[in-house]
């Protein structure tokens, strides 16, 4: 799942990483990137289609919840 995330574009994994693995919402997301809230839905429809496309049939989010990195190292 690591690797998968590091191939996103910077604000596509920022904006995973955010709302899936720190469980912000949309508008507390787009706060935190200081973006629009269709930005980040945006930027979350495409990179959930790459990691799909990264990772087949696992469900990356079982994964990255399950992972103790620390949330730094993931942006």
């Amino acid at each position: 799942v690591r690797t998968a995330l590091a191939a996103l574009p910077p604000r596509q994994r920022a904006v995973v990483v955010l709302r899936f693995w720190a469980d912000l919402d949309i508008a507390d997301t787009a706060k935190a990137l200081g973006c629009t809230a269709g930005t980040v839905k945006s930027h979350t429809a495409r990179a959930l289609t790459r990691l799909r496309a990264l990772l087949g049939d696992t469900d990356p989010f079982d994964e990255l919840a399950a992972a103790p990195t620390p949330l730094k190292e993931l942006l």
